[in-house]
């Protein structure tokens, strides 16, 4: 396969170039909700795929990066794609190319348009791979509604090193007349995303503006423009899953089309799979490595602004002491992500990630760690990290955490 030399290069013309050779797949599907953000992109997509198919719908997906098995990215009609036929459609879209260049997630793309082109459905779910304006799945006229999560600073190399830079790229999803649901932004990002609609004439529809979703009682309440709902929480820990269950639902609440009763919300809510976002892990090898009592959990989160959003959780987390173990890529802000959770964590145990290209060497997580307090040192592994940090006074909790990928490894090892 003639790759595109730059592993990223964000650019319409290579794909709309091979979507057109396969016979422009992307114009036959069904009605699409389109994601974009920093933040909470996937666990929007997430909890709307677990309200419609709780009301019966069948349900094409499409998100990224994998954790532990590539065809995890697509999923037709609620089940993933088989690997065989995946590596069918990538062969098929590889002879329709020519040899041409084109990026991996631009042919990925490619052979996900046409698998969900093939097989029927009633909605198609997609999350953008980075940006939205030039991104490889921003090539649908006109979907049934648009939604981009909170915005903040993260692969500024690509999309610029303002949040309002970043805000304009992600408003490239926004089309005339669809809905745009908005949900939590910093004032210069909101201030963008609405110019944008307003040019275009996209009608939004904005957290605490068009719609509210805050806890109530043991549960959340949704006001939007039509419903006022009371909910139970998101099976997905963290109250900054309320605002990103909140948007899901507005999307559904501005897509009449769909019918989806409060039951189907409610039982949808409470099923939500999303693995490596605050997820708990609860058996495997690792867990047999702790004492009893201990907790260990896990989360992909990578920049800045999910250091904030894990440490609005560990505030939560006062019966036991918390200890770290990290591995991040080195395109990450290390000090950013971790100084939300000094406060937080009793020791850091940094680890590099083992398989990656570009990981920061633990010695630097440990320098990052440090800066902003926190006691640190380097483990060659998960496993040699648990073996010191049991031998800590328990019971306690332990967070892997740093990098998406690093969560696909425990994951994959962790059986």
């Amino acid at each position: 396969m003639a790759l595109h030399p730059k592993k990223i290069d964000l650019s319409l013309g290579r794909i709309e170039r091979l979507l057109a050779a396969l016979g422009n797949p992307q114009d036959r599907l069904p009605p699409a909700v389109h994601i974009a953000g920093t933040n909470g992109k996937g666990s929007t997509l997430a909890t709307l795929r677990a309200c419609f198919e709780t009301a019966g719908y069948r349900v094409h997906a499409y998100t990224s990066p994998h954790l532990v098995r590539f065809h995890e990215r697509i999923r037709l009609a609620g089940e993933l794609i088989d690997e065989d036929a995946l590596l069918a459609l990538l062969e098929e879209c590889e002879r329709a190319n020519g040899g041409e260049p084109i990026t991996f997630f631009e042919i990925t793309t490619a052979a996900a348009f046409l698998a969900f082109a093939r097989t029927p459905a009633d909605i198609i779910l997609l999350e953008t791979g980075l940006g939205g304006r030039l991104d490889a799945t921003n090539v649908l006229p006109r979907p049934a509604a648009t939604a981009i999560t909170t915005i903040s600073l993260d692969h500024q190399a690509f999309l610029g090193d303002t949040i309002a830079a970043i805000a304009g790229e992600k408003a490239g999803i926004l089309k005339p007349g669809v809905p745009a649901i908005i949900g939590p932004q910093p004032e210069e990002a909101e201030t963008v995303i609405e110019a944008r609609a307003a040019a275009i004439g996209a009608p939004v529809f904005r957290w605490h503006g068009e719609w509210h979703c805050e806890p109530r009682g043991e549960g959340m309440r949704y006001v939007g423009t039509r419903w006022r709902l009371d909910l139970p929480l998101p099976s997905l820990p963290g109250r900054h899953q309320i605002a990103n269950a909140g948007a899901a639902i507005a999307c559904l609440e501005q897509m009449p089309q769909f019918l989806l009763s409060p039951a189907a919300l409610a039982q949808g809510l409470r099923r939500i799979d999303w693995p490596a976002r605050m997820q708990r892990l609860v058996h495997g090898p690792l867990i047999e490595m702790l004492p009893e009592g201990w907790e260990l959990w896990l989360d992909g989160g990578h920049n800045p602004a999910a250091g904030e959003v894990i440490a609005d959780v560990a505030k939560g987390w006062h019966d036991r002491p918390l200890d770290l173990v990290v591995g991040m890529l080195n395109t990450k802000d290390a000090s950013g992500f971790l100084a939300p959770l000094a406060p937080h964590a009793r020791t850091l145990y940094a680890v590099t990630i083992p398989g990656e290209e570009n990981p920061h060497p633990a010695s630097q997580i440990v320098a990052s760690a440090r800066s902003v307090g926190i006691t640190a040192r380097e483990s060659e592994a998960v496993d040699d990290a648990l073996r010191e940090i049991v031998q800590q006074p328990g019971p306690a909790r332990v967070l892997i955490c740093g990098s998406l990928h690093f969560a696909g490894i425990v994951l994959a090892d962790n059986g």
